[in-house]
Parts: structure tokens; sequence; C-alpha cells
């Protein structure tokens, strides 16, 4: 057996977050422990060749982090993943998965069973910068959140906060990104089999991802969740999910909306983007819109969230502590957008509450 390699690192900082590579290819380890070193808040400090190494090398090196294939030889990642988080219940495991619609299956069944989030590997992973800049943000979030400390509630301070809107909402509109699919199953689970209203939903996700992303949320036993098709009507009660490289719209119909899927090109660099969703689903209802924005990179869904105000709509946003990134929640957050910014369990009773409300 190839026993696990501790790794030289340059100098990090002394409160770096520690990571684990588990994989069985000698290049992609090299590759992405490359990746992770070049930034100073991450250090990785073992490599090894598959999961029973991983969970031997747990025992004698403390480790926030890690990133685990799924393929391997002697102990592949499905079957190591429980032994790791039973030997360590606060370890952050991220699942590398092939872009492949097997490779989906298996990371998001994985992301049920505990993992904290997953990477889908590039062919050719020593030159995707896209890959690079995913692995990093996820790994330097999923360590904040492994070592922090609980601490009351400060959702309010510093944060300026809107009254929700009087009208009730004819859509509920939720956007997320980076950490998404794991706050994604807490959220629905959390709403409940049946709403009211309409449910549409814009991941930046692989095209491959999606459709396997939309029957995992269904499995949970709430909503049933599909890829939105082009021209369908939209029910209230069931989940519509952008696919992956089509923008998802919003029109108005006779009785109620339809689902427009276009190719135009990618907002903030994505396509899917919850910008062209939010803007169009403002008009579409004229403003009634309830907006859940989850944990993700960057600002997407700032300007469209904006829109949604403006229009008469109301916002939620997930809380620092409880993303992954908080960058498109707090983007929202720190506009004065929100009616509320919580922890991600208490988002899906606050969206409940404000749908009842409106109707009252």
């Amino acid at each position: 057996m190839i026993a696990a390699a501790r790794v030289a690192s340059e100098p990090h900082a002394a409160d770096a977050v520690r990571v684990m590579v588990c994989d069985d290819s000698a290049v992609i380890r090299g590759a992405v422990a490359r990746m992770l070193d070049a930034d100073p808040a991450v250090q990785v400090v073992a490599r090894v060749s598959n999961g029973q190494l991983a969970i031997d090398e747990l025992k004698r090196t403390p480790v926030d982090v890690l990133v685990l294939d799924i393929e391997m030889p002697v102990m592949d990642g499905m079957t190591a993943l429980p032994l790791l988080l039973r030997a360590d219940p606060g370890l952050k495991v991220i699942m590398a998965s092939t872009l492949t619609t097997r490779g989906a299956d298996v990371a998001l069944r994985a992301l049920r069973l505990g993992a904290a989030d997953y990477v889908p590997k590039p062919s050719a992973v020593t030159g995707d910068e896209t890959f690079r800049r995913e692995l990093v943000e996820k790994v330097k979030g999923l360590g904040r959140m492994r070592r922090r400390v609980a601490q009351p509630a400060r959702d309010m301070i510093g944060l300026r906060l809107r009254p929700a809107a009087i009208v009730p909402p004819r859509l509920l509109a939720v956007g997320s990104s980076t950490g998404g699919p794991q706050a994604l199953f807490t959220l629905v689970q959390g709403l409940g089999k049946t709403l009211n209203v309409p449910v549409v939903l814009t991941q930046h996700m692989p095209a491959t991802f999606t459709p396997i992303l939309a029957e995992h949320i269904s499995k949970l036993g709430g909503m049933p969740c599909a890829e939105a098709k082009d021209g369908e009507a939209l029910a209230a009660g069931r989940i519509y999910l952008a696919p992956g490289d089509r923008h998802l719209l919003i029109d108005a119909a006779r009785a109620g909306f339809h689902a427009r899927l276009t190719s135009d090109p990618p907002e903030n660099f994505c396509r899917p983007s919850v910008d062209p969703m939010l803007r169009s689903a403002a008009a579409a209802s004229e403003g009634r819109v309830l907006v859940a924005m989850l944990t993700g990179m960057g600002q997407d869904g700032l300007a469209g969230t904006r829109r949604v105000i403006d229009a008469g709509g109301s916002a939620v946003a997930q809380d620092e502590a409880t993303s992954v990134v908080w960058g498109m929640p707090g983007a929202v957050a720190q506009a004065g957008l929100c009616h509320a910014v919580l922890p991600l369990p208490r988002i899906a009773p606050k969206l409940l509450e404000m749908l009842r409300m409106a109707r009252l």
C-alpha cells in the first residue's frame, strides 16, 4: 500500500485552512495541491491515493477540508465518506466528480449523505482557471465554517432592513451558487410539500448536473422539481430549475406565468444567471416576487433583486455564518434590499411566514 504523502508547503498564514487531497491520480493530486497551496490562506497538509489512506491519515493529521475523489481503488470516495465523517463529524468534505451524468448523480448523492460540497473536475485540471477559482473559494469558505465558533445571532448589526411587501407574492424566486446544492436541500425540505405559488430557481451549475439536481430535490419528499421547459406554464407548488447553460426567464400569461429559456450571452460570467430570471419575474408579476438569495460567489442577483424591490417585492438572504461564500447574499444584504438576513435553517420558515402574512 502506498503511504500517504505529507506535504512541505510554502509559508502559510498561521490560521490557514488545512486540506487533505485524496485522488488515485498522482497528476491530479499534484495539480490540485499546487492550486490550493498557491493561496496563503490554504495549506495542503496531506495527499493520499485512496479512501482507506484518507481514513488512516485523518487519525494522525488535523484536517479542516478534504477534497475526495469518487472513483479510486482499494476504497472509493462513497465508501469512505461515512467512515470519514464518523471519524471526524466536523470534517468538511468536497467531492471531486467527473463531468458526466453518473458523476453528477454520485456527487449529489454524497451531498445528501453528509458531504459539504462538490467540484466537477475538468478533463485538463492543470489549466482550468474556473475550476481553480471555484475549488479555492469552496475550500476557504468551508474551512471558515469548520472553525467558526457559535456566537449569538448578529444578522441585523450594520444592515439596513426593509419592511416586507404588503401585496401577496405570485412567485418565489431562488438564486444560489457556491455551496448552493446543500443549501437548497435544506431550504426545500423546510418549505414542505405545497406552496400556493410557483418556485423558480437558478443555481450556477454545469448542464450535466442540473437534471440530476432536480431529481435529487424531488427525492427529498417535498415539492416536485424539474428543469424548466421552454414555454411551459408554471404551476403553484412546483419548482422550476434553470437548465445548465440556459437562462430561465419568466413571461406573463393570461392566468399565470410561462417559462422561457434563452441562450443569451452570460451575465456576471454565468449562464444560467440569477439576474435575468429576477428582472423578468419582476416585470411579469408587476413586482409580486419574493426572492431568496442563498450562498454563492460574486454578485449575481444583486441587480435583479433591486429590480424586484423597486417594483414592490421582497427579499430574504442567507447570513454570512451559514454561507460557504457570502458573495451573492452579502451583496443583496449590504445593499439594504432585504427584509431579513437569516441563518439557513430559518429561511424556509421566514418565507412561509411572509407568504402567509401577505395572503392575510
